[in-house]
């Protein structure tokens, strides 16, 4: 069998429904009892559901949050992050108080945003935590990662604007198909380099490895993985870039590949 599975959310583990299908618990289940590892590898920070998802899948393992940003053992609390430097978070911040566009700012457990909205409400629920809008200047950990929510009419012109130091990596969710993530990461971080961590954390080869995913933040995991695996739904880029395409995230596409994982060398 495949010794390590990463798996994207949204998209992948989590449908248009905003809910996980019950057959990709079920087969979740078959592989930790075979000994597979299984981990989380998402745009979704550390905390709320994304931290619930992981804990069901490997309370005792290894996860990608943050399109990368974030590497944590759950059960240890270790983590690998990268931070930006403050002239660049300022940068942003002040770009996003001229534009009135939305910003949020994320450290490894915690997240602000100072423009109550629809789409920030939305945003939160979809995290699974209340929404409060607060300061940037209040945020004194260190920030691992910003991010835009854009509207489908904004998302060409901002991310064709400069961002010096800073890598952008667009992705959506089926929850919220009229906005576009767009992930502001310190560079050369990416979901690749995350599971790569992990890989090395277990001493398995990327070669050894499945990564299941559907969107554009999911091709660097893709690209290094001796598995590519897609998501029926997923873009086409995603799919041109994967050895096997399962069935759509609201039909349990992800069971399919986890089964799969399990007959594979």
């Amino acid at each position: 069998m495949i010794p390590l599975l990463c798996a994207d959310v949204d998209g992948t583990l989590v449908g248009t429904n905003g809910v996980v299908h019950p057959a990709i618990w079920h087969a979740a289940e078959r592989a930790r009892a075979a000994g597979m590892q299984i981990a989380l590898c998402s745009g979704r920070p550390a905390f709320g559901l994304a931290r619930s998802y992981a804990e069901r899948l490997a309370p005792d393992g290894w996860h990608v949050f943050q399109n990368g940003a974030s590497v944590m053992h759950l059960a240890s609390g270790r983590t690998r992050s990268a931070s930006f430097p403050a002239a660049t978070i300022e940068h942003l911040v002040g770009r996003a108080r001229q534009t009135n566009r939305v910003l949020e700012l994320y450290t490894d457990v915690d997240f602000v945003v100072e423009i109550d909205s629809d789409d920030t409400r939305a945003h939160a629920a979809l995290l699974g935590v209340p929404f409060v809008a607060g300061s940037f200047e209040a945020m004194t950990a260190p920030v691992v990662r910003a991010q835009w929510l854009l509207s489908r009419a904004d998302a060409d012109r901002v991310l064709a604007e400069p961002h010096p130091g800073i890598d952008l990596s667009p992705s959506t969710s089926p929850v919220m198909p009229d906005t576009l993530f767009v992930s502001l990461m310190v560079p050369g971080i990416d979901k690749g380099v995350g599971v790569a961590a992990i890989a090395k954390e277990y001493g398995i080869a990327l070669d050894d490895v499945m990564f299941v995913g559907d969107a554009w933040n999911d091709a660097p995991a893709l690209r290094r993985v001796g598995h590519p695996v897609a998501m029926g739904n997923g873009e086409p880029e995603v799919r041109a870039l994967a050895k096997r395409v399962v069935g759509h995230v609201d039909d349990g596409g992800l069971a399919q590949a986890i089964d799969l994982a399990l007959t594979l060398r």
